[in-house]
């Protein structure tokens, strides 16, 4: 029972309901077109969970190997840090976690494409190996994108556009114009959470090298650079119930401005890097939220 703990705990759970807050958002939209499928969505989280967990565990081995993770770190305690799990383990892990996200991503091209639409099935086969590629890279091996700030260009891409306007397009196969307003939205505030991650670690991560943005930017201008994160998400989901509104329900998702707002406000007055880690799962939750909320407001 305590080994399960431990590799939960490598899993990240928190880190889960954040990585499916776009296949919420598509597949409420496709269900507002028409073109909504229950085994399709329940396999696209599948995959997305799947990725999301072949991401931790290269994250925990690649800092790991690498001493990022080590006694100067704020957040919790990592399973290589920690010695709960070798190295070997954790790479047999890795290597196991592939094998189940390949079987998901060709199980869910297999059952919304079948034969009938063998581009996208193609398309989405190479997209399948880039995300595979990218949860790896992130912190694993010499060109580590995580080390060179690209992480936030990778979750804005696969968290917000990959997730919201690919699993719509697995539903509808076709895109439309109503995805791409959420899709930013969603890509940014998961941005923001990565962000708000490496302001909290900016100091240890400058000392082990890894070179995030916010390091980059240093203190202050990575303040700046989430504002715009989240204020950026604020406006352009603003604009999309204003854009397609049809009922006042729609905009249920107004809401969430009140935690977001009030996490802003935290993060301007804060000084003390450890306290931002409480405002992660806030952030987080309040994506996912926001996600839930659109995508049943444009229902409504």
């Amino acid at each position: 029972m305590k080994r399960l703990s431990v590799w939960l705990s490598a899993f990240r759970l928190r880190t889960l309901p954040l990585s499916i807050s776009g296949i919420i958002v598509a597949g409420c939209l496709a269900e507002y077109n028409g073109v909504f499928s229950w085994e399709i969505f329940t396999l696209a989280i599948l995959t997305t969970l799947s990725f999301q967990i072949l991401s931790n565990l290269a994250n925990d081995y690649g800092d790991g190997v690498k001493g990022t993770d080590n006694e100067d770190r704020i957040g919790p305690e990592r399973a290589l840090q920690s010695g709960a799990i070798t190295p070997n383990q954790m790479f047999g892990a890795i290597r196991i976690n592939i094998l189940i996200s390949i079987v998901l991503t060709i199980s869910l091209i297999y059952l919304s494409f079948g034969v009938k639409h063998l581009l996208y099935a193609l398309l989405f086969m190479i997209l399948g190996v880039i995300s595979v590629i990218a949860a790896m890279k992130y912190t694993m091996g010499d060109k580590a994108y995580g080390y060179k700030g690209l992480g936030d260009v990778f979750v804005f891409i696969f968290f917000g556009l990959v997730s919201v306007i690919g699993c719509y397009i697995l539903f509808a196969k076709r895109i439309d114009h109503v995805v791409f307003l959420p899709a930013i939205s969603i890509g940014l505030l998961s941005a923001g959470v990565l962000n708000l991650n490496n302001m909290r670690d900016i100091e240890s991560d400058a000392k082990a090298n890894k070179v995030t943005l916010a390091v980059k930017l240093g203190k202050q201008k990575a303040k700046q650079y989430h504002f715009i994160l989240v204020g950026g998400a604020i406006i352009l989901s603003l604009l999309f119930g204003l854009l397609y509104y049809t009922s006042l329900f729609n905009l249920i998702f107004f809401i969430t401005y009140i935690p977001l707002l009030k996490h802003l406000n935290f993060v301007r007055k804060n000084t003390i890097p450890k306290d931002f880690d409480p405002e992660l799962k806030k952030l987080a939750l309040s994506t996912v939220a926001l996600a839930l909320l659109l995508g049943i407001g444009h229902l409504l």
